[in-house]
This record gives structure tokens, sequence and C-alpha cells, in this order.
């Protein structure tokens, strides 16, 4: 596992694999430069099409607070491998290897769980389902049910095409083309090129099902205990912010929207996300503590 060239790794970050009774994931792990790990871990979650590169802005900040914070590879994502069979990558297949992965991550201890977009369809699954200690838990850019809207329209054309025209077509097509013209630089269109070609077409197609047809599980979530932070960007084009306000309503917690981001708000408002979850950490940690 490497590195893309142009992803230059924060003091304190470093790649590695986690072995699991699950299989082995791809991570970045981030630790304090000065001092110990003291507080209580924290474990990252991406998105359908994303990986844990989508955190790297935020794992220096996050791990400077003192704590040890982990990204990961979901399974078919990326640099983790995955099998060729669909029902690996439903939601609660999914969320199994989360609680795996955090109980690795915490030694049986708590741990702060964080999903972004998708992974926040995935990680609540381990939330509700109570076999892991977790300290708090942050949706991130993600909503209460299925994707809507203009997401929904992609995830659905990107179904249809994707069995005919194949991973490597439907980049040359349309996802290439996108990136070009929102002016991304070509080392990025480059670096998500390899990522978007890595992933498990079976996975892929799966986990897009998943996302166009999760059931609303608000409810369930907000039976479970666990301190919960909503955040997203103010212009998000998943699921729209409105939606996600309220959704921590409906869970009885705060939801913070960051200025100028869109959906992803460790890339593109990293200080703020890193502040927003070292706080809620903290705050989380203290009132768990007393």
């Amino acid at each position: 596992m490497s590195t893309p060239r142009f992803l230059t790794l924060p003091p304190g970050v470093r790649s590695r694999r986690i072995e699991t009774t699950v299989g082995t994931f791809a991570a970045l792990e981030a630790m304090p430069v000065s001092g110990i790990a003291e507080r209580w871990p924290a474990l990252l979650v991406p998105g359908l099409t994303g990986s844990k590169e989508d955190f790297i802005a935020v794992l220096q900040t996050l791990a400077q607070a003192g704590r040890q914070v982990v990204a990961i590879d979901m399974r078919g994502q990326y640099e983790t491998e995955g099998p060729d069979d669909p029902a690996a990558y439903t939601c609660p297949a999914l969320g199994n290897d989360i609680d795996v992965l955090a109980q690795h991550v915490g030694g049986g201890g708590p741990v702060h769980l964080v999903g972004h977009s998708f992974g926040g369809l995935v990680t609540r699954e381990a939330v509700i389902d109570g076999r892991t200690k977790f300290a708090s838990y942050t949706l991130m850019s993600s909503g209460p049910s299925a994707i809507p809207g203009v997401r929904a329209q992609v995830s659905r054309a990107m179904l249809a095409e994707l069995p005919e025209v194949g991973i490597e077509q439907l980049w040359q097509t349309r996802m290439e083309p996108e990136a070009l013209a929102a002016g991304v630089p070509d080392e990025i269109v480059e670096f998500l090129r390899g990522r978007l070609l890595a992933n498990s077409v079976t996975g892929m197609v799966a986990m897009t099902h998943a996302v166009l047809s999760a059931p609303d599980r608000c409810d369930d979530l907000a039976q479970v205990g666990v301190p919960t932070f909503v955040l997203c960007g103010e212009h998000d084009d998943g699921w729209p912010p409105e939606t996600q306000a309220e959704m921590a309503h409906r869970l009885g917690t705060e939801c913070m929207v960051v200025p100028g981001a869109a959906h992803s708000p460790a890339v593109e408002a990293p200080e703020t996300t890193a502040a927003a979850l070292t706080r809620f950490w903290n705050d989380s940690e203290a009132r768990l503590l007393n």
C-alpha cells in the first residue's frame, strides 16, 4: 500500500494495514507529534466513492488533541480488497466490519465514530446494534434515509451504465469530464481515476443500490443513547442541510453547518471541521467520565 505521490502525509500520519477476523483493511493512522495519545481514539469512515484519503487534511489536527485517529477504506474500496458477493456490501454487512474495526482500534474501550455520506448509513448500523462501546457518533454530510435529489439521479444513471460500459468507460465519459470542468488539478484527477478503477465493481453496484434504498433509522438511533453530532456543509448537494438539521432535531442533538463547505467538509473546510469534531469529542468524554 502506498500513498499517491502528491498526497504528502502530514507529520504523525502513516499508512498501515489493520488485520481483523473479517479481513485486512487499508488505513491511515494519525498519532500526536508531541505528547501521548491520552484521549479515546477515533475511527473515520468514508463515503461510497471515497477513501481514507478524504480525511488527510484533518488527521494531524485531530491527533494533536491527544488521540489516535484512524481513517479506513471499507471493504471493496480503493486499497481494501472485497469479495465478488453483493451480500458483502449491504449496510448491515459493512456495519459489522465497523464493529470489528472499532473494537480493534479501541482495544475494547470507547471509540469516537465518524461516518461520512454513505459511511453514515453504514456506521449507524454498528451504533444501533450495540455490540461496540462508542464514545460518540458523528454523522457527516449524511442523512436519515436514501440519498435524494441530483446525487440520486447520478447514482441511478451509474447503475444503468456500469454493467454495459464498464468502470473505465464510465470514468472517461462522465467522471473525468466533470472533474476537469470543475478545475480539479491534473494530479488529483490522476488519483481519482486510480482510486475509482481500484474499487470493486460488485461493491460499487451493491453500495449504490444501498444508498438509494436505505430506510429511515433515526428512531432506532435515537434510542441507543450514544452522544451524537450532525455536521454538514452549507452547500451540501447530497442530503440537503435542512434535511440533516431535521435529522439532528429528531436525534435530539446539534447540527453544525460549516460555512463555505459542500458535501465534504473535511476536504473543503478542514480546520473548522477538525475543531468542531475535537470540541464534540472532548465534551462527550467529559460527560461520560463525570
